[in-house]
C-alpha cells in the first residue's frame, strides 16, 4: 500500500465515523435533510478554493460556516423551521457557487477526489473530527431532549439556541471535511445512510449512535478499498457501500 492510499484511508475512517455518529443525532432530531443543503453551501467556497488554489476544506468551511450562522440568526428572528431556513440560504449559496465554479474542476467539486488528500487533510480530519465527536457526545442528551420538546428542555435548563448553534457548527465542520472525500453531492449521504442502517440494527440509543459510527467507518473502508481495486471514484463507492449495509440492515429491523 502506498502512502497516498494510507492517507486517504485514515482520513476517510475519521470523517466517515464521526459523520455517522453525527448523523444519528440528525435523524433523531428529524433533521436528516439539513446536511445536504449545508453541503451544497460549500460550493461558493470550494469554487473560490479551486480558482485561487488554496485548500478546498478551508473554502468549504468558510462558506458553510457563514451559511450556518445566517441560518441560526434567521432562526432567532422567525418561527420558520430550520429546514425551511436552510432551504432559502442553500438556494442562494448554490446559485452563487455555480456562477463562479470553474467547469473544468466541476467533477472534483461535486464527487470529491481522494487522490488529492494530503497530510494537512489527515491532520484536520483527526483533530477536527475528534473535537466534533467529543462535542456531540457531550451535547447528545440535551439535543435529544430539545428535539422531543423545546419547552421541556428549557425547563431543564438547556440553552436551546446556544446548543442549536453548536450543533449547526458541528455539522458545518464535518460537511466541510467530507467534501474532499465524497464531494458536495454526497455529503448528506455520508451522514444519513450509516445512521439509517444503525437504526435497524440498534435496540437502544447507545447501540444506535455507536452503531452509526461503526457503519460509517466500515462504509469508508470498503469504498476506499473498492477504489484501489476497480479505480472508480471513491466518493460514490463509499456511499454505495453504506447503501449495501443499509439494505442488509433491513433484515434486522425489529419491526420486520
Amino acid at each position: 500500500m502506498n502512502s497516498q492510499f494510507i492517507l486517504s484511508l485514515i482520513t476517510a475512517i475519521f470523517i466517515g465515523g464521526v459523520a455517522g455518529y453525527l448523523g444519528s443525532l440528525m435523524i433523531t432530531k428529524k433533521m436528516a435533510l439539513v446536511g445536504g443543503p449545508l453541503g451544497h453551501l460549500a460550493l461558493p467556497g470550494v469554487a473560490l478554493a479551486l480558482i485561487y488554489h488554496f485548500n478546498i476544506f478551508l473554502g468549504a468551511l468558510l462558506s458553510i460556516a457563514i451559511g450556518a450562522v445566517i441560518i441560526w440568526l434567521l432562526g432567532t428572528k422567525t418561527k420558520l423551521s430550520m429546514e425551511a431556513l436552510t432551504g432559502v440560504v442553500f438556494a442562494a449559496g448554490v446559485a452563487l457557487g455555480f456562477l463562479i465554479l470553474p467547469l473544468s474542476r466541476a467533477k472534483e467539486a461535486l464527487i470529491g477526489d481522494i487522490t488529492l488528500i494530503d497530510k494537512i487533510d489527515l491532520v484536520l480530519a483527526i483533530i477536527l473530527g475528534s473535537i466534533v465527536f467529543l462535542i456531540i457526545k457531550r451535547i447528545y442528551p440535551k439535543m435529544i431532549l430539545s428535539g422531543i420538546s423545546e419547552d421541556l428542555a428549557k425547563a431543564e435548563g438547556v440553552k436551546v439556541k446556544k446548543y442549536n448553534l453548536v450543533y449547526l457548527i458541528s455539522i458545518a465542520l464535518i460537511v466541510a471535511l467530507e467534501v474532499k472525500i465524497v464531494g458536495i453531492l454526497f455529503t448528506v449521504a455520508l451522514l444519513v445512510i450509516p445512521a439509517a442502517a444503525s437504526r435497524n440494527f440498534g435496540r437502544n440509543l447507545s447501540q444506535y449512535s455507536w452503531g452509526a459510527l461503526i457503519i460509517g467507518i466500515i462504509s469508508a473502508v470498503l469504498g476506499i478499498f473498492a477504489f484501489k481495486f476497480i479505480n472508480l471514484p471513491a466518493g460514490p463507492l463509499i456511499i454505495l457501500a453504506g447503501t449495501f449495509i443499509f439494505l442488509i440492515s433491513l433484515f434486522f429491523n425489529k419491526k420486520a
